[in-house]
């Protein structure tokens, strides 16, 4: 393993981390101390939050970056967001279903965009709406453990609802436009 490796591995990490966080919520009802889970689960979040940041800062600090982790982060993105909010619905459906559902769809819809070989470069709004997105989630696993968290989780659930079904619409603009000058 050589050190231009470590970038690639943090994003790995994020994967990895994301899948337990899911897994630490989804237990966290079925045990006799749910608040353990679900903080274990937080501040492993928050952790996997970090490394989206760090992955990329590290890559390009080493001249590291690589078509692989060009690849990787936005599947690494999408593993926690998806983590985050079923685990997070599984413990407060009327907290994260809606929001949840939003960006789901969303996320979804502009990867269909991307599948069809459209150019769409991510968005200096789109890193600040995964940012938001990582955030929302973290405020609302937290919320699970202090429950005056909630209206600030809920509260940012919906900002990042918002930024995200902005940035859908940016790209499906962008991937009209694209389509229409082919």
């Amino acid at each position: 393993m050589t050190i231009t490796m470590l970038p690639n591995l943090i994003t790995g990490a994020r994967i990895g981390l994301s899948v337990l966080v899911f897994a630490l919520l989804a237990l966290a009802p079925l045990t006799g101390a749910p608040k353990v889970w679900i903080g274990l689960a937080t501040a492993l979040f928050v952790l996997a939050a970090l490394t989206d940041f760090f992955d990329g800062w590290l890559a390009r600090r080493l001249d590291a970056t690589s078509r692989l982790g060009a690849v990787l982060d936005p599947i690494a993105d999408k593993v926690a967001l998806v983590a985050a909010a079923f685990g997070v619905c599984a413990l407060d459906p009327s907290l994260a279903l809606w929001p949840s559902a939003l960006m789901l769809m969303r996320e979804v819809f502009v990867a269909g965009l991307r599948e069809s070989g459209v150019k769409l470069p991510v968005t200096q709004l789109a890193k600040w709406k995964t940012t938001v997105q990582l955030s929302a989630y973290g405020l609302a696993m937290a919320s699970q453990i202090w429950p005056d968290l909630r209206p600030l989780g809920l509260g940012t659930l919906w900002l990042a609802v918002v930024l995200t079904l902005w940035t859908g619409g940016q790209y499906l603009a962008g991937a009209l436009r694209a389509l229409k000058s082919s």
